[in-house]
Parts: C-alpha cells; structure tokens; sequence
C-alpha cells in the first residue's frame, strides 16, 4: 500500500477547487478578542491545513483544550442547571422518558442528574470531578446518568445506547469508584474490547481519568505479557486491564494474568464479543474470574435479542438499559440511500463527489480486504490524501494510519469491518458505505463513526440492483432514526429470515472495483487461471513421466478403503 501511496504522490490536493470546504477551519475573530476562545479554536483532529497550529500559544491557561472539549459527549444533551435528589419515583419516571431512558429489572438505583450529583450521592473521590472538568466533560449523558449509578450498586447490566452517546466514560467511571474504594489487592478490573484499536483508545480514556492517581491500568500486549511472565510480582502492580478476548485467553493460558481477584467485568461491543468467534474465548475468560462478586456489564450500540438472552445465562438479576430506540442509529446522522446501478457506477459515484466538493474527514467501508485495497489502487491517483486499513497491515502500520486520521493529515480512509465498532474518530463529517452492509448492526456501527457527541454527520450507502432484496432492513433504520423515507421505499418487503442469514455468514460475490472494463477483466481472469491450471498440472507430474494423478487411480485400485481425503 505504501508503494502505491508514493506513486500517487504526484497527485496534489487542488485547495482552491475546494475553498468553501477549506473555509470551514477558518477560526472566526472578534475585534475584542483579546484571547482566542475554545470554540473559535479548530481541534488538532480537524486543522487539516496547519494554519492554526500558531495559536494554540494564544488560550489562556485557563482554556479547555478544544480537542478534548471536541470529543466530550456531554454535547450529547443540553447543560441543566438542577443538581437537587429526586423527590418520589413519579418524578424519577417522568426524568427518565424526557431523556429516552428505558430501564427493566429490580430495585434500580436513580439516575443523576450531573456529576456534582454523582460524586456527591455516591461518594466519588475529588479527583474524578477534576479530571472530568479538565477534560472537558460537562454534564452527563443520558447512559451515563443511569448506567454509572447502577454499575456503582455493584448489580450487572446490559446497556443499549446509540454510537457516541458517552459508553465508555460510563463504564469508566463506575470502574475508577470501586478501584479506588476497594482495598489494593491486584487486577480487580478488565475490560474486554473486540479489536486492538478499541482497546487503545479505550486505555487513553482511562489513562486521561486516572491523572494525578496512584492508580495503575495495564494495557496488554503481546511484549507486557511476557513481561508479567517473566516477574510475576508485576501482576500485583496492576489495578485495571484493558485487552483484546484472544490476547487474555493467551496469557490465561500461559500462566500470565491472574484474574481470580477480578470483581468487574466489562464487555465492551458486548454483541460482537457474543457471536461465533468469540464466545468461547469470553467463555473461558469468565471461567478464569473466579471470584464470587463478579460483576458482568455488557455495552453495545446494537444488541439483539439472541445475544440478550445468551447474556443473561452469565449474569445475576442484570438491569437492562435503553437510550433512544433499540435498533436505531444516533439521530444527528442524516442517513441516505443512493442507487448506482452497478458496480462500476459506485465509482463513478464516489469520483463525482470529489469532483463536486467534500468535507473531509471521511470514512469509506468495504466488505473485504481485497475490495479495500482495490478502491485505494483507484482513488490514490485522484488527487486525494487516501489511505487504508485492515487486518492484514501490522500492527504499527494501523496505529499509524489511525493516528495520521486523528491529526488531519489523511483526509479520506478506506476501510473493513476493523473499524466499524467503537473507534472515535473525531469530527468525521461523512461515512460511505461503498459495499452495502450485511447486517443492521454493521450498518448502525459503520455510519455511528460520524454525528458523535452530538454533532451532525452524513452518511450514504450505495446499493446495486444486487443489493435491492435487502434494501428494507437499513430503511426499517432509517425510519426508526427519524430520517425522511420516500414512500415506495417503505412498501417494500422485508427479506426472508434464511436470506439475511446467508448474507451474514458471506457477503455477495461482486465484481473487481475497477476502471477496466467487464469484458476485459474477465479476459484477465480466465488467462490467470489457465496459467494456474498450467503451473499445477507440472507441479503433479512425477520425475518418471507418470502423473500424481495416476499413481493415485493405482493406488486406489490396490486399496478400495482408503478414502479420498487420506490420499
């Protein structure tokens, strides 16, 4: 990939057929000005030209970091200024539908209404509020209202919140308060994520909470847990964990990581962390917490019912929480459905809106690694900063392409199903969904990487005559989002319950992403494989002449019991 990005290196971004897109990060002043607020300050994430790199000198001290004030999900909701307990459980009922908040189970602990009420009511440690003042974290968010006050009574809970709704610090916080209450005695929490990005990024949020503590959190690696195999003196000077499912099972297995003291369990993108793949590593990562206080938390923007009642099995007496409406995509993302014919009309397509004008940054998924890298072959020459990522570039590879999106200094990023679950790429403007997604889950966690925090983002999934049959389950989305839905759409038929099941095991075979027309690649193709056919029939010719082939037929006729797969 790397080599192709330096051969397109001579295609140069034309600013000024994109002015009004660059005009976007141009900071507004006041004549009164004296200091330059937080919110005429471009976040480092979106200063995609480095024009406002000199400024940052010019904040107060007193200032909020406007990249961290950028990624707060207490823009989430609007600032209420009443921090007074609830007076009955009419008025608790009536505090909860103002907010979307659905909650079922026994005995459940209200909610808050800010963080001064939080560490107030639940006896928070100072540095909390501090922390959380500093980085930008103003008032709650509807999950973290509810969830923080149930997951801090110590009870397991299944928590369902749009993308970018605040899960993390949710799950965080209640975290930190049982650590730092709790008497010092080794691993007392891990979190489990689905993919080695999640976790960094979730190990980030934690690292910024925990300033100015004593509080240790371990991010494991392949080079950390050799280390704690070498001295296991070490476990003990960890207190919470942050890892990938396969990663612990490996150290569980060499002896690595002690989790018998483990009193918190958080399964963050919990329905993935479910399905075929990984349940039997979350399977023997809870048969190695062996305490018996363990609490289970389970966080997911999509939760299907399956993975609820799989869930439950695990869980004592669990509080079920919903924010908004389950099965819906954050409402600040304006959702559109555009038909392209074909495969050779996304292309043409997605040339267009760059001809036309965009607003980086963007996201573009595919549905598999070698379309990624297709698209990326067509795009790197357009004159467009392009790169992409999936699982089979290194580990440092990804973290550097993560981190050149974060900055700006990639404005368009090609990608697979790896990035689709909470990564939180601030100010993605626009999220493409070049290959029509096979679930209504991928579909919620594809577009939830923009409209984050509050924000407004676009997001648009192009779809082929292949893909029609499917159409109605991402319009169901869309309705339910409060997106417009023209009318002949939402007459269509629902497909059938065994056709979504085949079209989630194997996504549809579809042409090459390509300029070359049809005709000509499948001149290609044949040729390729009648060059294989030819390197193979040599490699099954034997030394005296005789193929491999017919050796097997005598072999065969010598012994009639040996199977076909023995030979």
């Amino acid at each position: 990939m790397d080599f192709f990005k330096l051969l397109g290196a001579g295609a140069k971004f034309d600013k000024s057929r994109f002015k009004e897109d660059i005009s976007v990060f141009k900071p507004s002043r006041r004549a009164d000005q004296q200091t330059i607020d937080v919110v005429d300050i471009v976040p480092k994430e979106l200063d995609f030209f480095g024009d406002h790199s000199r400024q940052q000198s010019k904040r107060s001290e007193s200032a909020i970091p406007a990249s961290q004030v950028s990624g707060s999900a207490s823009q989430f909701i609007k600032e209420e200024d009443d921090h007074t307990p609830f007076k009955n459980n009419s008025e608790v009922a009536t505090y909860l539908k103002n907010h979307r908040i659905k909650v079922t189970g026994s005995d459940v602990p209200h909610p808050v209404k800010s963080f001064e009420m939080l560490c107030k009511e639940h006896k928070f440690q100072p540095f909390v509020l501090r922390n959380l003042i500093k980085f930008g974290f103003k008032q709650p968010t509807p999950i973290q209202m509810q969830a923080i006050p149930i997951a801090v009574h110590r009870r397991d809970l299944i928590a369902n919140a749009p993308t970018g709704s605040g899960k993390t610090l949710a799950f965080l916080l209640s975290i930190l308060h049982q650590v730092h209450t709790e008497e010092k005695q080794g691993l007392r929490a891990v979190i489990v994520s689905p993919t080695r990005e999640l976790a960094t990024q979730i190990h980030e949020h934690l690292s910024n909470l925990t300033t100015g503590r004593k509080i240790k959190t371990w991010l494991m690696t392949k080079q950390t847990a050799a280390m704690q195999a070498q001295d296991p003196a070490l476990r003990q000077k960890y207190d919470i964990l942050v890892t990938t499912p396969l990663r612990l099972v490996h150290a569980i297995q060499n002896n690595e990581v002690d989790l018998s003291r483990v009193r918190n369990l958080v399964l963050d993108e919990a329905d993935s962390l479910m399905e075929k793949g990984f349940v039997e590593q979350v399977d023997e990562i809870l048969a190695a917490c062996t305490s018996t206080n363990l609490q289970i938390s389970l966080y997911s923007a999509t939760m299907p019912a399956s993975v609820e009642e799989m869930a439950k099995t695990i869980m004592k007496d669990p509080i079920r929480i919903i924010v908004g409406s389950k099965g819906a995509a954050t409402e600040t993302i304006d959702q559109n459905l555009v038909f392209v014919g074909s495969e050779e009309g996304k292309l043409v397509e997605i040339r267009n809106m760059i001809v036309q004008g965009f607003k980086p940054p963007c996201l573009i998924f595919v549905q598999s690694i070698d379309r990624a890298k297709e698209l990326f072959h067509e795009l790197v020459f357009d004159g467009i900063n392009v790169d992409v990522i999936h699982s089979e570039r290194t580990q440092t590879q990804r973290n550097r392409i993560v981190q050149k999106f974060r900055t700006g200094e990639l404005w368009v990023l090609i990608c697979t199903e790896l990035m689709a679950r909470g990564i939180d790429f601030k100010g993605v403007n626009l999220v493409i969904n070049y290959d029509f997604p096979q679930t209504t889950q991928s579909y919620i966690h594809r577009i939830g990487r923009t409209g984050r925090a509050g924000r407004s983002g676009k997001a648009i999934t192009y779809f082929t005559k292949q893909d029609a049959p499917y159409l109605k389950t991402i319009v169901n989305v869309m309705r339910q989002s409060g997106c417009e839905v023209p009318e002949w759409m939402l007459q269509l038929k629902n497909p059938k319950h065994n056709d979504r099941k085949i079209l989630k095991k194997k996504p549809l075979e579809r042409d090459a992403i390509s300029t070359v027309p049809k005709y000509d690649q499948k001149r290609q193709k044949h040729k390729q494989q009648i060059i294989e056919q030819s390197k193979a029939k040599k490699q099954r010719v034997q030394p005296n002449g005789e193929s491999s082939v017919k050796n097997k037929s005598k072999n065969k006729s010598h012994d009639s019991n040996v199977s076909e797969d023995s030979e």
